[in-house]
Formats: C-alpha cells, sequence, structure tokens
C-alpha cells in the first residue's frame, strides 16, 4: 500500500506548528513533526491525538542535525516542508545574537541542505512582520522596504534573502514566505495553547498568567509611544487562522515560485486594547506596571493581508474577542496538567 505524501513540520511541538498540525490532520494531510523541544512540550503530542483521533509521527531532534534530516524526509517520503523552527523572543535576540544565527540561519541552511539532497523542493517558511523594520507608513505591503531593528528579524531577513537566492539559482524551488503579525488565542477545544517555558517573552500568555494569579502583574513595556494610548499597536491574529493560512499556501506550492504572503488581520490593537478586551471578555483583572520600552521594539506594525485573499483565498475568521475567549480557556486547561 502506497504511503501518503507527507508535509514535515519542523518546530511542530510548538504553539504555532501544533496548531498547524491539528489543521493539517484534521483536513486529511499527513504531518510528520520534528522538535528539539527547546521552548515546547512533549506532553502536547497526546492532546493533539485527542484533537485530531489519531497519533501523529513525532522525532525529536535539531534541524542542524542534516543526517537526521535527509532520513526523516527519505523515510517518511516528505513531498514538502513547514518550517517554523527558530527562536522567535525580540528581547532574547538582542542579548544572544548568536544563538540566534545559529538557530535560525545555520539551522535553515541546515535544512536547506538536507532537502536538497532529498530532492525535496517545496518549503513554507514562517517569516515575520519584523523584516518590514520600523514601517514610515502602515499598514505594511509585501513590496515595502524591507529592514530590521533587531537581531530576530536580522536571522529573518537573512532567511528570505538565502530562499530567494536559492530559487533564482534553481527555478524547481517552490518557496512561500509567510510574514505573519502577531499570534494569539489558542485551539478552541483548550487542549493546545501558548505554553512557553519560563517566564513569558509575549503579551498574551504573560496576561493569562497574571490572570490566572501566576505572575503578580503585567508589565507593559513603554505607554509613551506615538499610538492612540501610547502603548504599542500589533495586528493580533487568531493561531487558528494563521494555522488554516499555512496549510493554505502549502495547498499552492506547485503553483508558485518565490513569494512572500502577509498574514494577519489588517487590523492594529494596542496593548491596553488586548487588555482590557480579555478582562471584558474573561471576567477577570488585569494588575499593570508601566515599563521602560525594550530594545528593538517598533510603536506600531500591522498587515495589509490582501495578496493572501488573492493568491490563497484566505483571510481571517476570528475576532480580538475570540483569541481572548480561547486563550483563558487553554490557561485553565493548561493549569490541570502537570509539568
Amino acid at each position: 500500500m502506497k504511503q501518503s505524501p507527507t508535509v514535515l513540520l519542523t518546530g511542530g511541538a510548538g504553539f504555532i506548528g501544533s496548531h498547524i498540525a491539528a489543521e493539517l490532520a484534521l483536513a486529511g494531510h499527513e504531518p510528520v513533526i520534528l522538535d528539539n523541544l527547546c521552548n515546547s512540550k512533549i506532553g502536547v503530542l497526546d492532546r493533539l491525538s485527542s484533537i485530531i483521533g489519531r497519533s501523529l509521527r513525532f522525532i525529536q531532534g535539531d534541524i542542524r542535525d542534516v543526517e537526521l534530516v535527509k532520513h526523516t524526509l527519505a523515510t517518511h517520503h516528505v513531498q514538502s516542508v513547514i518550517h517554523l523552527a527558530g527562536l522567535k523572543a525580540v528581547g532574547d535576540s538582542v542579548k544572544e545574537p548568536l544563538a540566534y544565527y545559529d538557530n535560525n540561519v545555520v539551522g535553515t541552511l541546515r535544512l536547506l541542505e538536507a532537502m536538497h539532497a532529498c530532492n525535496v523542493r517545496s518549503i513554507v517558511f514562517s517569516s515575520s512582520a519584523t523584516v518590514y523594520g520600523n514601517p514610515d507608513r502602515l499598514p505594511l505591503r509585501e513590496s515595502h522596504p524591507l529592514s530590521t531593528t533587531n537581531p530576530y528579524g536580522q536571522t529573518k531577513l537573512v532567511i528570505e534573502e538565502m530562499l530567494r537566492d536559492l530559487h533564482r539559482s534553481d527555478s524547481r524551488w517552490h518557496i512561500c514566505m509567510l510574514r505573519y503579525f502577531n499570534p494569539i488565542g489558542a485551539h478552541a477545544s483548550g487542549m493546545i495553547g501558548e505554553d512557553p517555558n519560563g517566564v513569558p517573552t509575549n503579551l498574551m500568555p504573560f496576561v493569562q498568567r497574571v490572570a490566572a494569579g501566576e505572575l503578580k502583574e503585567l508589565p507593559v513595556w513603554g505607554n509613551d509611544y506615538d499610538t492612540p494610548d501610547g502603548t504599542g499597536v500589533r495586528d493580533y491574529i487568531h493561531v487558528v487562522d494563521l494555522a488554516t493560512g499555512h496549510m493554505r499556501a502549502m495547498e499552492k506550492l506547485e503553483s508558485m515560485g518565490c513569494e512572500a504572503i502577509n498574514l494577519g488581520t489588517g487590523l492594529g490593537s494596542s496593548v491596553l486594547d488586548v487588555v482590557r478586551t480579555f478582562e471584558r471578555v474573561n471576567g477577570v483583572r488585569i494588575p499593570l506596571a508601566i515599563k521602560a520600552r525594550r530594545p528593538g521594539d517598533v510603536p506600531a506594525c500591522y498587515a495589509d493581508p490582501s495578496i493572501a485573499f488573492e493568491r490563497l483565498g484566505w483571510k481571517t475568521q476570528r475576532t480580538l474577542d475570540d483569541m481572548c475567549r480561547d486563550a483563558w480557556t487553554w490557561q485553565q486547561f493548561s493549569a490541570t496538567l502537570g509539568g
């Protein structure tokens, strides 16, 4: 019996990867997860199995291990890759740039070498809106100039350039670079969501833990930006919408050369917008502590998502209320989990 075509999900046990795995499997695709678990937990696999009604193939390993990646691609008859494995905290990247270049850039290079060796030439890359730097106009369109304000963003930009060079050298490659904005929320089941190791660096998991009484207060990094309420404005997107965007990109890869596409709502929400919505929707209170701005942060960033609709037939379906409600459902469920 011929084995079903598979898609390799690097970093597939993480926040975004687990939701993509669920959407792929429920749509009839065959995801294989490769993750070194540096910022994810093995328990997510059992919960994914409960959501989709079957177990998923999982390999614990690092994308920098070329022989392991080649073995995985060959053994599982992989036809395309969704590449999510990467360090992602802006502040940490400023403190530890070499770790970010090693994991993100060198890791992607090794992954591409393994793909090339196995004749797998279709990849969806998890890029970021950070490649737009400090935007001089909004909303952000794919044609806007690219620059960065921090090492994390620089690694994403270097990888994009590497992918463009790769396609120019060999047009058989099919590449989609998804520049997405700020994923929050969780699966509607409440069984998977964002669960970073240690103290969170992203807004929503920090809000969740303050609401649950696990942390005393939410640090607000700057309230003197040129925004309506002085706090940073971002384009928050529900992680399930983001997951379906990846699936649509993967399904359209064969018709692509090398393209960059924004995934966002097109709406900007401030830190205080998110906090007040979370409080209202969930009936909780979030104590705040105003702090100095963080290095590398920009005042405002939100997408023009029109090309995603034109090229992928994709647009967001869920609201900020949905994101806050689902995030709190996940927080309450995750409190029942051990370790």
